[in-house]
């Protein structure tokens, strides 16, 4: 056995001509298997392209049984979807048209499931031919059956070559400044092969065009989430297995994104990550919540499949109050919503015991993750829920309460808001005495949506140090809702923590903000306060979330852009838990 074992890595080694460094692992691509008389089937060209990339192939057979493809994609770091029969129409809610040839049903169900089961995992995908319709088929794009009788829009080329299938018949327009045209060295024409008679008719919402042949047929699509996903039309794997290795940086790259993504799911299988502020109790119901955080959801963006999707170990989930009236009845009513909000989330998670578990401490957080468990905890968002009664303070933190953001958008009896009219000139009397009642009590004091004013106020009373639970930086976006570098540099002195958030208008003025505008506001953090003093409170399902991140299921995309921007996994331990724990640790000890 063990001769057999090294007579396999000698012969992959050499396949891949240099050996891996100590500890180095390769990723491993899953290639989409043919089906047909003679069973699953696979070409040549598809693994020796996987090879000659980096990577180490396996075949995925077309099973269908959800939880064996749940514990294989817990294996994989990307896939390659290769050529093969045409798609059923039935599957894509269409009928057949004559020019439609042979099906495989088996292979198209198997496949859909698969890529969609990936893409919620965020796993680099490439789809070669059948594997780039597949693609847009499972994710809201439509495909034509057949391109001879369907294709209207000008006179076709010939897309069904007869010839050697290592050598090109057409060339594609690739669209500069696009995926595609960064891993071709910035080219303009390639030339192509091509065996297909069905296409791409629409990308659908996740994808954009970039590249096309002469007559308009779709050649190429990318992803408009910044996520990792291409595919190409031809067969680059044939030009490869002839060694021409022009299309060789396309495998190159999904490999190398696999890496990315499998270290990235390393270091969150190593390391506690905690987003500091999410809004989801703002949707919940009178009902079973329980079973709305359990399954699937649209309606939210934190659940436990998208907890576990993205890496997400544990969450401080908010009873939001908007700012209203501050007459006593008022008050009542916003005390009596706070309690409402929290109860609801202690019945969700112990309605999901098996998977989640409710926090109070770090301590706690920790012994849920080695449980295998998630891990939620309870804060307030708005001092409202305080009214002017300071004993408010005891009985939410006697609820469980791990920290209250004094006010939200407009002045409340505690203090001033950005968005407000600077009633109390900062703190307010009562104010401090909050402060000091949240120091004696261990709760959390958390300026985010404070205005300066009342910030710098806090930072003086508090005798613990302080949080903003999900604020960004003014000097990239000019927003009152956000830290200036004086305030970050302040909070970092008094040993405090701010969590950069993914709204998108306090990432971008005017909005279209991406998770590279998230990526640009944490390194400015970091470049300001430091490591130490950063974190991340995404606001999500508070109308936080953008593209690349904007769900739960991608926050591993935010560790995978970190890794590039060459954070260590020290630092990562950091910002995703450690720093904010650190203060939770400090204002929690008496």
């Amino acid at each position: 056995m063990k001769a057999s074992s090294f007579d396999w890595e000698t012969r992959l080694d050499a396949a891949l001509g240099t050996p891996p460094s100590p500890g180095e692992r390769r990723p491993v691509i899953g290639i989409t298997g043919n089906f047909g008389a003679k069973g699953c089937e696979l070409a040549e060209g598809y693994y020796t392209s996987v090879l000659r990339a980096g990577g180490v192939p396996v075949v995925i057979p077309p099973y269908g049984d959800v939880a064996m493809l749940d514990s294989l994609l817990d294996r994989l770091d990307g896939i390659v979807l290769s050529g093969g029969a045409d798609l059923n129409p039935l599957f894509a809610g269409a009928e057949p048209v004559p020019g439609l040839h042979g099906v495989c049903p088996q292979r198209d169900e198997a496949e859909l499931r698969l890529i969609r089961m990936a893409y919620y995992r965020q796993i680099p995908m490439l789809g070669i031919c059948r594997g780039i319709q597949m693609l847009v088929a499972a994710l809201g794009g439509e495909v034509y059956q057949d391109l001879g009788s369907q294709y209207k829009e000008a006179p076709l080329i010939k897309h069904d070559q007869e010839m050697p299938r290592e050598y090109a018949s057409h060339t594609v327009d690739i669209v500069p400044d696009s995926l595609l045209s960064r891993i071709m060295s910035g080219v303009a024409s390639l030339p192509v092969n091509s065996f297909h008679h069905q296409a791409v008719r629409t990308v659908g919402p996740r994808f954009r065009v970039c590249a096309q042949a002469p007559d308009g047929v779709i050649e190429a699509v990318e992803s408009t989430e910044h996520k990792s996903l291409l595919g190409v039309q031809w067969h680059p794997e044939c030009f490869i297995l002839r060694g021409d290795e022009t299309m060789l940086p396309i495998f190159r790259w999904l490999t190398a994104e696999a890496a990315n993504y499998r270290e990235a799911r390393d270091v969150h299988r190593r390391i506690l990550t905690l987003d500091s502020h999410e809004d989801t109790p703002m949707h919940f119901q009178e009902g079973d919540n329980a079973a709305l955080f359990r399954r699937r959801s649209d309606r939210v963006l934190v659940d436990l499949h998208k907890m576990a999707e993205g890496g997400l170990d544990a969450s401080i989930m908010v009873a939001y109050l908007p700012q209203g009236e501050r007459t006593p009845e008022a008050h009542a009513q916003a005390t009596a919503t706070a309690d409402r909000l929290l109860s609801q989330i202690e019945q969700m998670v112990e309605g999901n015991a098996e998977y989640v578990g409710l926090a109070r401490t770090p301590d706690d957080l920790y012994r849920l993750k080695r449980e295998g468990r998630r891990a939620i905890m309870l804060g307030i968002e708005n001092g409202y829920a305080v009214g002017h009664d300071l004993g408010l303070v005891e009985h939410f933190r006697r609820r469980g309460v791990v920290y209250m953001t004094l006010c939200h958008n407009g002045d409340n009896d505690v203090c001033d808001s950005a968005r407000g009219n600077s009633e109390h000139g900062g703190l307010s009397n009562f104010g401090r005495e909050v402060v000091g009642e949240m120091n004696r009590l261990g709760m959390m004091v958390d300026l985010s949506h404070a205005s300066e004013k009342s910030f710098y106020d806090a930072l003086e009373v508090s005798a613990r140090p302080i949080v903003c639970s999900h604020s960004s930086a003014r000097a990239l976006c000019d927003h009152p809702r956000n830290l200036t570098d004086d305030q970050m540099r302040a909070l970092a002195r008094s040993g405090g923590v701010a969590q950069v958030t993914f709204y998108d208008g306090f990432l971008r003025l005017g909005g279209g903000a991406s998770i590279l505008d998230a990526v640009a506001h944490l390194r400015h953090m970091v470049d300001v306060m430091g490591v130490e003093h950063v974190g991340i409170g995404t606001d999500f399902d508070g109308d936080g979330g953008v593209p690349g991140v904007a769900d739960a299921s991608e926050l591993i995309n935010l560790t995978r852009r970190l890794l590039r921007e060459h954070f260590s996994e020290a630092d990562l331990r950091l910002i995703w838990s450690e720093n904010f724990m650190r203060v939770m640790r400090q204002v929690q000890t008496p």
